[in-house]
């Protein structure tokens, strides 16, 4: 099996800088689009199987991804064989990442899903003060850090509500891992050297032959497909799967790491309120002061 090593970015590796207005606004505007984009999932998921519904995610992704180049009479990037390698690397824990939210999503309530999922951030700043220099961890920062581990760690000993599901928890967390490592892959490797439009390619490539793959050990493909589902998974593939993440791997390039993910601290209370609202799921205590640690503990890794 290879082994995948990150390398430290030399020194000469342009700085990122701190969040400005525009950032702040449209990191703001994905957080809120990533929180609907749960309960849109759920939505889906009573038209077709999990993995099958993510694999067409990114099916359809890279084909309004390939319309959107063509529009734009251009096509994608050639690349040598080390950053396609990356690339491919990039795509299995795309891949990784969706395969456990989709199953989690399926089997568990939203509001819980979302606070294991959204607790990126945590393990992000946690990983890119090992390996990324220049954002290292204060006081403050830390203190944010034990307070949504903290978080996490009641929302997991919670077993008495009635939307628990120990292994809905776990595999949301293994998506928030994913997520984190495609992060640090972008910034640490010659990822970081294309556009993003190729490293969303990679991931849209790669991932979806592995999820329609393994779609079948979950049930038949389709089970009862409306209208409403439809729309719920063109909704996923074009907002979010394409133009969505093509936004944000452009914002990671700009911004600090860290403090893109901890606008994601506003994801966990949208979504735990969209699920509540929209969905009818009971939110107990413990959830709803889990996801304060979390978001609050989000926030304070974003000070400086």
């Amino acid at each position: 099996m290879t082994v995948l090593r990150f390398r430290r970015p030399h020194a000469g590796m342009e700085e990122k800088r701190p969040i400005d207005l525009f950032g702040t606004v449209a990191l703001t505007g994905f957080a809120a689009l990533l929180a609907f984009n749960q309960v849109v999932i759920k939505i889906a998921g009573d038209g077709f199987n999990p993995l099958f519904q993510a694999g067409l995610r990114s099916v359809i992704g890279f084909g309004a991804l390939w319309l959107w180049i063509r529009i734009r009479r251009g096509g994608f990037e050639r690349h040598p064989p080390q950053i396609s390698l990356w690339g491919c690397a990039a795509g299995g824990l795309f891949a990784f990442e969706f395969i456990c939210l989709y199953i989690a999503l399926d089997i568990g309530h939203v509001s819980r899903v979302s606070i294991f999922f959204y607790s990126m951030p945590v393990w992000l700043a946690l990983a890119a003060h090992l390996f990324l220099p220049g954002e290292r961890l204060n006081a403050t920062r830390g203190l944010g850090l034990v307070l949504a581990m903290c978080g996490v760690a009641l929302a997991l000993a919670d077993r008495n509500s009635l939307n628990a599901n120990l292994t809905a928890d776990l595999l949301a967390l293994g998506a928030a891992f994913g997520w984190g490592g495609i992060a640090l892959l972008i910034r640490m490797t010659p990822l970081a050297t294309v556009s993003s439009v190729s490293q969303l390619q990679y991931q849209l490539l790669v991932s979806a032959p592995i999820m329609l793959v393994l779609s079948p050990m979950f049930g038949p493909a389709l089970r009862v497909v409306e209208p409403v589902h439809l729309a719920a998974l063109l909704f996923q593939a074009i907002c979010i799967a394409s133009f969505g993440y093509l936004a944000w791997f452009q914002l990671i390039k700009i911004y600090r790491a860290s403090s893109v993910a901890s606008f994601s601290f506003l994801s966990p209370v949208l979504a735990v309120l969209m699920g509540w609202l929209l969905l009818g799921e009971q939110v107990g205590t413990e959830v709803w002061t889990a996801m304060i640690l979390v978001a609050g503990g989000v926030v304070l890794i974003n000070r400086r």
